[in-house]
């Protein structure tokens, strides 16, 4: 409803045989929610993040189950927090990847029973923690959130974001086993010059010495090793998670046990000067 340019053109490739019907404003949209169930509501960029969970929270008392993804070019981080709350199914605020939002749209039309996955125990902009379901769906929705959260420029917002899902589905695949009925605790600390982001499965922990099938454990002699490892475990393919958080966070730090992790990021003054968008 009011989408951008953008959106309409990305529904029609992702989702060809849906029908569209736009709404001029978010008071016209309630009303056709009230007539008639849709199965997924886009927002306009007309209206603010504000304006957005408001409409949500007025959703939820007709339509207590329908999908909404939040469209928008104004966006404060208390804005994500409170969609969240409100079960929103994601949150996109311009500049945003057309590649992300179409996937987005894929997750949140696929299986016929959908329910939120991501329990909020206390939330501020400045810290945060959260329980969510240990399933890929539910991983890719907390990073977009996560991303929209972070009060960072845009480059460092995207670092920790690609740093935190590497870390989480680690967490996710080997510490749950991708077991949905498991949760992972993660906390997200944002400091006047640090980001901190806390991620703990409930598996039985590991090693650094242990995990052969990870490319951080490779010889310098022979940099693809555990590529064969992970083919005779049945592993996808991959195993660079450790290796690559690495090289982008200032700090990763593991618990005695191996099931807890906590990145940082440490954002220097001139990384501060722009904020993000």
């Amino acid at each position: 409803m009011g989408a951008d340019a953008k959106v309409v053109p990305a529904v029609q490739k992702v989702l060809p045989t849906w029908t569209i019907a736009p709404a001029a404003n978010n008071r016209d949209a309630l009303e056709m929610l009230k007539a008639r169930a849709y199965d997924l509501v886009l927002t306009g960029v007309e209206s603010s993040g504000k304006q957005d969970v408001d409409l949500l929270r007025q959703i939820r008392l007709v339509r207590p189950h329908v999908r909404l993804i939040i469209i928008t070019t104004e966006s404060t981080p208390a804005d994500v927090i409170a969609a969240m709350r409100e079960r929103a199914f994601s949150y996109f605020s311009e500049p945003y990847s057309m590649a992300v939002f179409e996937q987005m749209l894929v997750l949140a039309t696929s299986g016929p029973v959908w329910d939120e996955g991501i329990e909020i125990r206390s939330a501020t902009p400045e810290l945060m923690q959260l329980v969510a379901r240990c399933d890929r769906k539910t991983a890719d929705r907390l990073v977009q959130f996560i991303h929209e959260v972070a009060d960072l420029p845009l480059k460092e917002r995207d670092a920790v974001g690609f740093a935190f899902r590497e870390m989480l589905m680690n967490a996710i695949e080997h510490g749950a086993q991708f077991d949905s009925t498991q949760h992972v605790e993660i906390s997200y600390i944002r400091a006047k010059h640090m980001v901190l982001c806390r991620v703990k499965d409930p598996g039985e922990g590991f090693s650094l010495d242990e995990v052969s099938h990870a490319a951080i454990m490779n010889p310098p002699s022979d940099p693809i090793r555990h590529a064969a490892i992970r083919e005779k475990q049945g592993l996808r393919p991959g195993g660079f998670g450790i290796l690559l958080t690495q090289k982008i966070i200032d700090e990763l730090i593991y618990g005695e046990t191996g099931n807890e992790v906590v990145l940082i990021k440490y954002l220097r003054p001139e990384q501060l000067e722009t904020p993000a968008s």
